[in-house]
């Protein structure tokens, strides 16, 4: 399949979720909204969309302009069929292109803590499988999304509700990484490091750096999951 990731800052990256591509022979290409220019493609030339993270928020768009943009193009991808992906930030646009809320979440959370399956979850019998274990996966969001109008609320953390939904069968949203790598951890703990600071839901430094030689192996599990699902067989378009 041809795939486009959109990626707001140089240390959110595809991670793990590039490998596992590469390695099933799917195309990926680009549009990096942090360079001096980007390119959007027509929606009609790709199969998948996926949205990465980032530090800004959805209703940033007098910081960077490119957002509105962007929401237009993910609409137009969702209201086609295309299957899409999004991770934290990614999530978040996509929810509010559904036409839902995204706001400050309960408590910031920062590192490695598990997640919970809703009773909802198990109408998705594939995605409860993967997470009916409550896997410890990595966060690094301060703000939430609501469920859209007839899609899945899918998980929770002690935290913080809606940590992840399904929409129209295409369409993922994830609050938290299950991309992660030891050099996406350590890249997004050095450009966001002024976000450590003491909290119950904030883990230090080194914590983020254990947890992750534990726990990455698992998340890239579930993610080579999400992905065999959400990239198999063709589907209508939404007529929502």
């Amino acid at each position: 399949m041809k795939v486009h990731c959109l990626q707001h800052v140089p240390f959110e990256g595809l991670g793990y979720i590039e490998s596992w591509l590469v390695k099933n022979n799917h195309s990926i290409s680009y549009t990096r909204f942090y360079g001096e220019s980007y390119h959007l493609p027509d929606a009609k030339d790709i199969d998948v969309l996926i949205v990465m993270g980032g530090p800004m928020g959805v209703y940033d768009e007098n910081r960077f302009s490119w957002l509105k943009e962007e929401k237009v193009f993910i609409r137009n991808c969702i209201q086609s069929g295309k299957k899409v992906l999004g991770i934290c930030l990614g999530a978040q646009l996509i929810a509010e292109c559904l036409g839902v809320k995204v706001d400050k979440a309960a408590h910031k959370e920062i590192g490695w803590f598990p997640v919970m399956c809703t009773q909802e979850s198990k109408q998705l019998a594939w995605f409860y499988g993967l997470f009916k274990d409550n896997p410890t996966v990595f966060h690094w969001h301060g703000d939430r999304f609501e469920i859209p109008k007839d899609g899945l609320n899918l998980l929770s953390s002690d935290a913080n509700t809606n940590q992840a939904f399904c929409y129209n069968e295409n369409v993922i949203g994830l609050q938290f990484h299950l991309e992660v790598t030891g050099e996406t951890v350590s890249l997004i703990s050095e450009n966001c490091a002024d976000e450590l600071h003491e909290s119950h839901y904030i883990q230090t430094a080194e914590q983020i750096k254990s947890g992750t030689m534990v726990y990455a192996e698992n998340c890239n599990r579930i993610m080579e999951g999400i992905l065999q699902n959400l990239l198999k067989g063709k589907r209508e378009p939404s007529r929502s």
